[in-house]
């Protein structure tokens, strides 16, 4: 039975998810927000611990009906569309949010000792590019995403609805070590670094030799700057998409799909 709550005081403390709540503070506390009904079902789906739900009224029973029943006796808080606007700071487009539960992340040893194709994200705080890369990495057939420390988290809000709850289903951690030492961890467990960076050495990244490679850690670099010269000089490719018409480069997010479509294990 749904515990349904409609909402009378925006200070309460079990509201704190929701209250323009700082994503560090949620890191803090182990928990994170997942937005929209779509992305909710994914994350019950990959086996994610519900907490609360919020919702507008109109939702109950209607497009997050199947949601309030998966997810059992929790409290289910409701108010109309104003109310959460101002007790979330933002309009809920889709109208349901979720607090979950975070998970320990695995190490890297785990995931590197399992992969053939990982992606490798340097220092990337756009949490639309990080949720982009991460629903490419998945679609294309790439095995993990692995992230230096500097990285936004991909349970942000804004990354999981980009990412399309693909964040859930991925399997991703954080590396240890900053740039450019964690280049020494992939090459441990047999990966051919290639840093995607516009220098004179690129090779395309249709090249033969890259395809040949068993295990294959495509690294990408922050949007302003791109990658560390120092993770580029340790890599043992760096290379680039074709381009034409004068252009040099593509957003980080759109450059990562381009490169798993070719690089991925077909």
């Amino acid at each position: 039975m749904a515990n349904i709550i409609e909402i009378s005081d925006l200070s309460a403390p079990e509201l704190a998810p929701y209250r323009n709540t700082s994503e560090k503070a949620l890191i803090a506390s182990g928990i994170f927000v997942a937005e929209s009904p779509n992305v909710i079902r994914t994350a019950l789906n990959f086996g994610f611990t519900p907490i609360s739900l919020l919702m507008e009224r109109k939702y109950i029973n209607i497009q997050a009906a199947d949601i309030i029943e998966l997810c059992g006796n929790i409290p289910v808080y409701t108010a109309l569309s104003q109310v959460l606007t101002e007790l979330t700071g933002f309009k809920m487009t889709q109208g349901v949010l979720c607090a979950m539960c975070r998970r320990a992340l695995p190490s890297p040893a785990g995931i590197l000792a399992g992969a053939e194709r990982i992606a490798v994200l340097e220092d990337i705080m756009n949490q639309t590019n990080i949720g982009a890369i991460f629903r490419s990495a998945a679609a294309l057939g790439f095995d993990a995403v692995l992230l230096t420390p500097s990285c936004s988290d991909p349970l942000f809000r804004r990354s999981i609805r980009v990412s399309m709850g693909t964040v859930f289903q991925i399997p991703w951690t954080y590396l240890e070590n900053e740039p450019p030492y964690y280049i020494n961890t992939l090459k441990e467990y047999g990966f051919a670094a290639a840093a995607m960076a516009l220098r004179n050495d690129t090779v395309r990244i249709d090249d033969a030799k890259l395809a040949s490679e068993k295990k294959l850690a495509v690294i990408l670099g922050t949007e302003g700057s791109g990658l560390k010269a120092e993770t580029i000089s340790a890599c043992d490719y760096t290379i680039k998409i074709p381009m034409q018409h004068g252009v040099d480069s593509l957003n980080v997010a759109a450059a990562s799909a381009v490169a798993f479509w070719q690089l991925s294990k077909k």
